[in-house]
């Protein structure tokens, strides 16, 4: 208790607005692939999984890379200032993203959205790191990773039910919940001290890429942050690629229907009016799992040296989030989705505190802000991996079509008139297969399964030369 005391008012006002900005963000950003992808007469957009790939990739790997300027721009104009530009660009992003629905607007739309997130999350993070000392600051993060995962976890059982009815709601709400940080940082955040500097903004942001360049010129540390892009690729399939893959192929109404069996109150607060668990429900459990297991984990693995606990969680990770995709029973993904949050809460606190141990104790700062890089590198990467790669080996409506012509079986393209579930629909009728049926005809002739060795290859690999690196580069004499 004297340690939570010892925390100032600011540092709970900073995780405050931590969770319900992870809220706001994880609300739609879980279900946003399947928005993207799912048939335009849900009122999703229907866009290809390539498609979803550009958008999420590059998007969200453009948030990434923009800390490296606009954490030194906040430190130039003051946190409060840029704390309200960022919600009141977040908000509105939302509440535009939703709106919007041709292909490049939805691109722009997000890029906007991301310049937002971007001027948070610098700040956020500073102002947790400002609020906490040597004796307090294990303490502090830990209650920040915690408001990061309660946040991730609440998001996603809103949407849930919320774009089922519409998915314009989805939005609507994230805009509400991130718009209710307005009244904290307006009527409760104090100003963390900062080093003041008259110096122009450009002359700013300059100084901040020559910082980035003189960390890169360390070159075992850009070899790290190189390796380590690997398992932010693989991670960031719990967000692109899963739910789709649910969605698609995983029928979940066997898991609604036993698990009403035994309750039908917790299958009506749990699933949907389809009698079915969405998609994202199945993906949040990897949130779940982390805020209970989270501080045994971490336990575990505090003796071990950062980088060993890295490898072994990143090697765990990576048969986790693979072998979600090796199978169709619903049941199976409880147990895939705990091993890859198991590997995720060994591996991603320690990124962290390997790069501050490796950093030279005038140079923490500077090292800190290009561990974003690698995050950026890994979604970007992460696109490409759930789009053209899913796309051509594992997404069902290509694999549809593909049969549907050497079959020589002529339906209309996907269009305004004719959609995918129109498509999914006469082509179980023109095959004599139900739904059902016409989903484990295709799962049985083109293995879409076969993803998860690629997924499970990239982590596995990063483990293996991240152990290398250590081996190799670090302990050489």
């Amino acid at each position: 208790m004297k340690v939570f005391k010892s925390f100032p008012l600011t540092f709970w006002i900073a995780n405050t607005m931590e969770l319900f900005e992870r809220w706001a963000w994880y609300g739609f950003y879980v279900v946003f692939a399947l928005y993207l992808t799912k048939s335009t007469d849900t009122g999703a957009l229907g866009f290809s999984q390539e498609e979803k790939g550009l958008i999420m990739g590059i998007g969200t790997a453009f948030l990434y890379a923009l800390p490296i300027i606009t954490g030194a721009i906040a430190d130039k104009i003051g946190y409060k200032k840029i704390l309200l530009i960022a919600f009141t660009i977040i908000s509105t992003g939302y509440l535009l993203l939703g709106l919007v629905e041709g292909f490049v607007s939805v691109f722009i739309t997000y890029l906007y959205l991301a310049v937002g997130a971007a001027l948070f999350k610098p700040v956020i993070s500073a102002t947790i790191s400002k609020t906490t000392n040597d004796g307090n600051s294990s303490i502090g993060f830990g209650i920040f990773y915690m408001m990061v995962n309660i946040g991730a976890f609440i998001g996603p059982l809103f949407a849930s039910k919320l774009r089922v009815i519409d998915w314009y709601y989805v939005f609507i709400l994230s805009s509400i919940v991130i718009s209710v940080n307005f009244i904290f940082v307006i009527f409760f955040f104090k100003e963390p001290d900062r080093v003041k500097s008259k110096e122009r903004i450009i002359d700013t942001i300059i100084k901040s890429f020559k910082n980035v360049f003189t960390t890169l010129k360390d070159t075992k540390f850009l070899i790290f942050l190189i390796l380590i892009v690997g398992f932010w690729r693989i991670y960031n399939q719990l967000f692109y690629t899963l739910p789709v893959f649910i969605d698609q192929w995983i029928d979940t109404s066997v898991l609604y229907n036993n698990l009403h069996s035994i309750s039908p109150w917790l299958a009506d607060k749990i699933g949907s009016k389809n009698h079915i668990i969405e998609a994202e429900i199945m993906t949040n459990m990897g949130a779940f799992y982390i805020i209970i297991f989270q501080i045994i984990v971490s336990s575990i693995v505090m003796k071990l040296k950062p980088l060993n606990a890295m490898i072994s969680g990143i090697f765990v990770a990576s048969f986790g989030i693979g072998l979600s995709f090796a199978t169709t029973n619903p049941y199976y993904l409880f147990v895939t989705i705990f091993i890859f949050a198991i590997g995720e809460m060994a591996s991603s606190p320690k990124i962290t505190e390997y790069i501050g141990k490796i950093a030279p104790k005038d140079k923490v700062a500077l090292y800190m802000g290009a561990s974003f890089l690698p995050m950026a590198g890994g979604n970007f990467f992460a696109g490409i991996l759930s789009g053209n790669v899913y796309g051509a080996m594992s997404d069902k409506i290509t694999l549809l079509r593909n049969d549907l012509e050497s079959l020589k079986i002529n339906l209309p393209e996907i269009s305004e008139t004719f959609t995918q579930n129109d498509l999914i629909n006469k082509s179980a009728e023109a095959l004599g297969k139900t739904n059902i049926e016409l989903t484990q005809y295709l799962w049985d002739k083109y293995h879409p399964s076969n993803i998860w060795i690629i997924f499970t290859a990239i982590g596995v690999t990063t483990a293996i030369l991240l152990l290398l690196y250590d081996k190799l580069l670090l302990n050489k004499k």
